[in-house]
């Protein structure tokens, strides 16, 4: 799948994750003439130990198929360095990540659309390209008019996936769920997510589907290993425009059609950098010089931060989670060891007056609205999280874990260069936590996850005890607001949902092309002008479908 390095090229896409696999397959698709160049800087993950079995995504965390960033010093973290995964593989996040399949609520793409003033990245604008998408596992309780069911990616629940895939704390877990309040939802990936539902996930027949093989790829130039420098911009008649890509050694590829960065939310701010594209100050203190003054490059940068909690189970003789002895039907190794995910919200008048000491306007701020959802709780049957939060939890079968996502952050930060070098990791400043909005959504959520294991008949009857980092005190319901923010700046780590450094209506306009420059767009989760309470893969393999939409439409 490695090509030769051509001297031109229709299409150049520079960045062969989810979108950059979609956008050059479709657009080959639709008309096999195109010349289309697919750059990737990681290798072909093809036969790689990783990317096969569904529990391997835990292997994949600081392997060769991993950027394995490190964030600046967290202000609101206690100056802590956090860990920021990225796909360095043909396929991006789809071959290594933990293949849980959630759209949102049809509220945050709402939010979108108003924001951008474009009704196509409203839900329902956007509902096409999911269903092109999926192959979704319909069941008597989903809506078929909200599902695809002939796309290139298997999407199915946990019961769906395999009759004998029933983990021991499917039931006490529901319960538990229910006897705090939460109602289930039958469709979370039907606009409407609210409550709880069963986790779906993107596996085929328990295996992974890399964006690279569900697409076909058949007549597209794909270079792996090959990193790219800058996009070089020239003036034709009077009008600044894309027309070449020049790669790390001094070989460039010509475009003459147009030029589509897909490089993801920490490396396509740095691409645009490189090229002279950005904020005059971050561009020219490296001696780049400035092409487009474009102060948005980089800014808007968002984040869902997540906290997770561990539990000693009473009963680990029962063989209720991984690591036992007794967890060994091959069914369990068919996706995360889990059954549900929890989707809930935070009481108005906590978001109001959180908002408010913020400096922001409740009444006009989108949180507010009635189908946001504000956190995501998964209960996984393993220590998750724990050695990346260097937590010393063992993977025996005696604990689980409990993660709790903040999911509708106002906390903003930046992806800036520090160095002219394309190798060198830009600065990535999530700002976790620095909104006081921010801080009681996951305070409510984290009690949340506390009540849900401690003060339910269900879950009393399956834990022992909540097990803190060394040196903290164990949580409850009744901990106060500085024990569990503590905790939060111990543990908290990303959940690998990072968006929005080339913002819609920022950096780029409703076509995803970007300001400023002819023939140069951005087709990624770089886009996305505000955090979408999902995993973010569903969405990018639709913002790449309609992506592929809008530059067909364009070449007519």
């Amino acid at each position: 799948m490695v090509g030769k390095i051509p001297a031109s090229a229709d299409y150049i896409i520079l960045g062969g994750g989810i979108a950059g696999c979609v956008l050059a397959s479709r657009l080959k698709e639709a008309n096999s003439s195109l010349s289309i160049v697919l750059i990737e800087a990681g290798q072909d993950p093809t036969g790689h130990p990783l990317t096969t079995a569904p529990l391997a995504c835990f292997a994949a965390h600081y392997s060769d198929l991993d950027y394995a960033y490190s964030t600046a010093p967290q202000e609101h973290l206690g100056g802590r360095q956090c860990y920021a995964a990225a796909a360095k593989a043909l396929s991006g996040g789809s071959a290594i990540n933990y293949g849980t399949w959630t759209r949102g609520s049809a509220a945050d793409f709402d939010c979108w659309a108003d924001q951008v003033g474009d009704s196509g990245w409203s839900y329902r604008g956007l509902l096409p390209y999911f269903k092109k998408t999926e192959q979704y596992t319909l069941s008597p309780r989903v809506d078929p008019e909200q599902h695809g069911t002939s796309g290139p990616i298997n999407v199915v629940s946990v019961s769906s996936s395999d009759p004998m895939r029933k983990y021991p704390l499917r039931e006490p877990i529901e319960r538990a769920w229910l006897e705090i309040g939460v109602e289930k939802a039958w469709d979370a990936n039907g606009g409407e997510p609210l409550g709880l539902t069963e986790l779906a996930e993107s596996w085929r027949d328990g295996k992974r589907q890399c964006a690279s093989q569900a697409y076909n790829l058949s007549g597209v130039t794909v270079l792996c290993s090959t990193v790219v420098y800058r996009v070089i911009v020239e003036d034709l008649s009077g009008v600044k425009t894309a027309t070449a890509v020049e790669l790390v050694g001094g070989q460039t590829i010509t475009a003459s059609r147009e030029i589509i960065l897909s490089c993801g939310t920490y490396r396509t701010p740095q691409v645009l950098m490189l090229s002279g594209i950005g904020a005059k100050e971050d561009v020219t203190r490296h001696n780049i010089p400035l092409t487009v003054d474009c102060p948005e490059v980089g800014r808007n940068f968002h984040d869902h931060l997540a906290v997770c909690l561990w539990w000693k189970l009473r009963h680990p003789e029962r063989g209720s989670a991984l690591g036992t002895p007794e967890w060994k039907d091959l069914a369990y190794s068919k996706g995360l060891p889990s059954d549900w995910i929890a989707f809930s919200q935070v009481p108005v008048g906590i978001i109001s007056r959180a908002l408010n000491a913020d400096g922001e306007d409740p009444d006009a701020h989108g949180l507010l609205k009635p189908e946001r959802c504000h956190l995501e709780t998964l209960v996984a049957y393993a220590p998750a999280g724990a050695q990346l939060a260097d937590v010393a939890i063992p993977l025996d079968g005696t604990h689980v874990t409990t993660a709790v996502l903040g999911m509708t952050p106002t906390s903003r930060g930046t992806v800036v260069i520090t160095s002219n070098d394309p190798q060198t990791p830009p600065k990535i400043d999530p700002n976790y936590y620095a909104t006081e909005a921010d801080r009681e959504a996951l305070r409510y959520g984290i009690r949340q996850a506390l009540r849900l294991l401690q003060e339910t008949q269900s879950g009393s009857s399956i834990i022992e005890n909540e097990v803190p980092p060394a040196g903290y005190p164990t949580l409850n319901a009744s901990s106060t607001d500085a024990e569990i923010d503590a905790r939060v700046k111990r543990v908290g780590n990303t959940f690998y949902h990072a968006g929005g450094s080339a913002s819609m209506g920022k950096v780029v306009d409703t076509q995803l092309r970007v300001y400023g420059v002819d023939r140069l767009r951005v087709v990624d989760a770089s886009v996305i002008p505000l955090p979408i309470a999902a995993h973010y893969q569903a969405a990018v393999y639709a913002i790449a479908e309609k992506a592929a939409d809008l530059i067909l439409h364009s070449a007519k």
